[in-house]
Parts: structure tokens; C-alpha cells; sequence
């Protein structure tokens, strides 16, 4: 019998002869889409175990934590001061020389936008750590089982319709038996090459991210972004406000675009930018990092009793790098598909034919303007002179931003 992304013979003795824990859904991967479908599952009277290989959630942070309120608001998450840092209200785009576009709500709808009574913020800077357990406490009062420190280490369909799932908790090898398996595991998921889709990613299009939590340096409630081959070759910087005096200063690079690190290229920006003068007086107390997929959605994200979702199906922004909102909503999106899919007449039916419908209602609602977006993205990268490109890219961002863009939701 074959069994993906698993190869030994000894978790099978181990199994042999015992009951299997049986559910409706196992999730892998407890961050925002994971904890998202579990929630809306199992509301609906699903069986839902969500594990996850970690024992901290939410870390290590690789994430600015910016997010939309209606993001939040839209998969029904309390606006709570348990995990948000900073109100936001705005942008400020800027070209590498300084010159700069601003869209302040608080100006253009100050009847709607701002601090006073009846009004409010376009967005929240959130402590990813709080963030991530406040959804995990939501998913486990409507039902879902969790367990932490839970290794995932294959799966295979079998001949009832449902699929046995491998796990490896706290050293002891586990077999579980669902109907459908939900990766949620992250950039380049293991879960999806277990089914032998492909999850990798090219370099080109994998931006390494660096950024500080810094003191003493004032911010005003926007998210600052700054273009330019200058300072960021290949991606952008950022100043975000964190809430209690503190900012983010961060940027990404794409590798193929430069032969320095990413710290190289945050010295310098901290140093030599038209910021230099705000950020003179910066004292850095935290240091985060990690992979940022600027890359198109996956083509094929379910397989026979499996789909992806959130970073494991590529469902990033690829201009901005932006994962929050996108896997909140697209974990919505896949909760809807399996309640449906699992309370019908053909509820026994999980072949990735039938399993098919949770991408096509993803790309209905989201991923078609994804990939008109990386496309778009793609364009301005094919640009050989480095001017026309940064010219281009400035002009990109600005217009994502605006409040008659197309790309709201994304």
C-alpha cells in the first residue's frame, strides 16, 4: 500500500489492531486559516482536529500584522484589545527620492474615519502571538480539538472515501482517519507534496524579509511603504506603527536582485534614507525574519481527501506580501465548501474531483484577482532598466491603494 510522504513500515505495527480517532476534518497548521476553517466547521456540527507541530502560537513572527477591519469583521472575529497593537488609517506610498502619495482616511472620510465617537479605523496592527491564540480560542469553543506539538508525516486515501492522516505527537506515531485532510502548514506545504502538488517556490519570487521593533521613532497611524530599487531591491520597505510608542521598520528583498542580505539592506535604509533623520534616535528591541512568497497562487490546491489553504495554496498578496486578510477569507471560503460538501447527498465523495469546488469558489470570490494582480506585478519586474521598473512599481502600489481599487479584498 502506498503512502504519501510517509516511508516506514513501523508506524503500521504501531496502528495495527488499535481504534482510529475519526473526524469530519483534520486541520494541519494552526495559524489564521487554519484556526478559521476549524471554527466555522465545527460551529456547523463538524468533527474537527487542528494540530500543529508547534508549542507557541503564532511564532516565530515572520509578519508585520497589519490587517483590514473588514478582514476581521468578515469571518465574524471580535475587534478585541487581547491582540491589537495600533489603529491604522491609512497609507503613505513613496518613491525611493521621498515624493510620496497619501491616502489618510481620516481626511477623505472624516465623517466615517478617525478616533471620535461614531467613527473608526481602516485597520489594526496585531500582536501575532495574541492574534493567533485569540483564534485558536475561538476555533476550540466552537468544538474544535487541538493538539499542539503534533507532527504531521503523511496520508493516504482509502477505499471507504476517507483518508488515514500519520501524525507523530509527543514522540508517539498516531493514525487518524477523516474524510477530508485541510493543509494549513504554511509556505512550501509538506501537507500538498504528500499529494504531489507543487508547493515550492522560486527564488525569484521569494522575498527574504527582515524587520525591527524599534522605540522612539513617531509614526501617525499609516502604513508607510517605500518603492525603489535603491532601497529594496525587488520588494519595498515599510515604517508600521506597533502600538505603545514602537514602530516596524522592515524591508524585503528578492535574492536574484541583489548580492547582499536583507540586514545589509535595512542598515542602509535606516541610515541613508530620506528617514534618516526620524530614525536617527531609534533604538532597536526585537529583531524578526523569515520567507515572504511574492509569488501567483497555486494552480492545483486540492487533491483526492485534501485541500490547501492560506500560505499553503500561495493565497498572498504578490504585490505587497499581505497573508492575514487573504487567509482569514480564504479559510471562510473553504469552511463554506466542506460544510456544504460534507452535510449533502454526496458527502462520501471526496475525490479531488468533487473537492475541485472549494478552489473554484475561491477563485470566483479572490484568486482571479490575485492572478490579475501578479500578473500586473510580473510586468513591472520584466523591466530591464531599473528607473522605468522603480517608476512602475511606485505607480503599482499607489494605485492598489487607492480607495477605488479593484484589489480591495486582496
Amino acid at each position: 500500500m502506498q503512502v504519501f510522504g510517509l516511508n516506514t513500515q513501523a508506524l503500521f505495527q504501531v496502528t495495527a489492531g488499535m481504534n482510529k480517532p475519526t473526524y469530519d476534518i483534520l486541520i494541519i497548521g494552526s495559524g489564521p486559516a487554519g484556526a478559521t476553517v476549524g471554527r466555522f466547521a465545527a460551529a456547523a456540527g463538524l468533527s474537527v482536529l487542528l494540530v500543529d507541530k508547534k508549542q507557541e502560537l503564532g511564532a516565530p513572527i515572520q509578519c508585520s500584522g497589519a490587517v483590514s477591519r473588514h478582514a476581521l469583521e468578515h469571518v465574524g472575529i471580535p475587534l478585541d484589545s487581547e491582540f491589537i497593537l495600533e489603529a491604522i488609517y491609512g497609507f503613505a506610498i513613496y518613491d525611493q527620492s521621498g515624493a510620496s502619495t497619501k491616502i489618510d482616511y481620516r481626511k477623505l472620510k472624516a465623517d466615517e474615519y478617525g478616533e471620535g465617537k461614531g467613527r473608526k479605523p481602516l485597520g489594526y496592527v496585531v500582536d501575532r502571538r495574541r492574534f493567533d491564540r485569540f483564534l485558536m480560542t475561538q476555533a476550540e469553543r466552537a468544538g474544535v480539538e487541538t493538539w499542539l506539538k503534533t507532527e504531521g508525516l503523511g496520508y493516504e486515501p482509502t477505499a471507504d472515501g476517507r483518508c488515514d492522516v500519520h501524525l507523530r505527537r509527543f514522540n508517539e506515531e498516531i493514525t487518524v482517519s477523516c474524510k477530508v485532510l485541510v493543509g494549513a502548514d504554511g509556505l512550501m506545504s509538506q501537507v500538498g507534496k504528500w499529494a504531489g502538488l507543487q508547493t515550492h517556490i522560486k527564488i525569484t519570487e521569494l522575498a527574504g524579509c527582515l524587520q525591527f521593533i524599534v522605540d522612539k521613532v513617531k509614526t501617525e497611524g499609516l502604513l508607510e511603504i517605500v518603492t525603489g530599487h535603491e532601497w529594496a531591491p525587488g520588494g519595498y520597505a515599510w515604517v508600521f506603527p506597533k502600538g505603545h510608542g514602537y514602530a516596524e521598520i522592515g524591508l524585503g528583498v528578492i535574492p536574484t536582485l541583489t548580492d547582499k542580505p536583507a540586514r545589509w539592506h535595512l542598515d542602509k535604509f535606516i541610515k541613508d534614507s530620506f528617514f534618516k533623520e526620524r530614525f536617527k534616535n531609534s533604538r532597536i528591541l526585537e529583531i524578526q525574519g523569515g520567507g515572504v512568497p511574492l509569488s501567483a497562487p497555486l494552480k492545483t490546491q486540492y487533491a483526492d481527501n485534501m485541500i490547501l489553504v492560506g500560505d499553503a495554496a500561495r493565497h498572498v498578496n504578490p504585490v505587497t506580501g499581505g497573508g492575514i486578510h487573504t487567509a482569514l477569507a480564504g479559510g471562510k471560503i473553504a469552511a463554506d465548501f466542506l460544510i456544504r460538501h460534507l452535510s449533502g447527498t454526496e458527502q462520501e465523495d471526496c475525490s479531488a474531483n468533487r473537492l475541485k469546488g472549494y478552489q473554484d469558489a475561491w477563485l470566483e470570490a479572490l484568486g482571479n484577482k490575485m492572478w490579475k494582480l501578479y500578473h500586473t506585478k510580473t510586468k513591472v519586474f520584466q523591466h530591464s532598466d531599473v528607473a522605468t521598473r522603480d517608476r512602475e512599481l511606485y505607480a503599482t502600489m499607489s494605485d492598489y491603494f487607492d480607495p477605488d481599487s479593484e484589489y480591495k479584498k486582496i
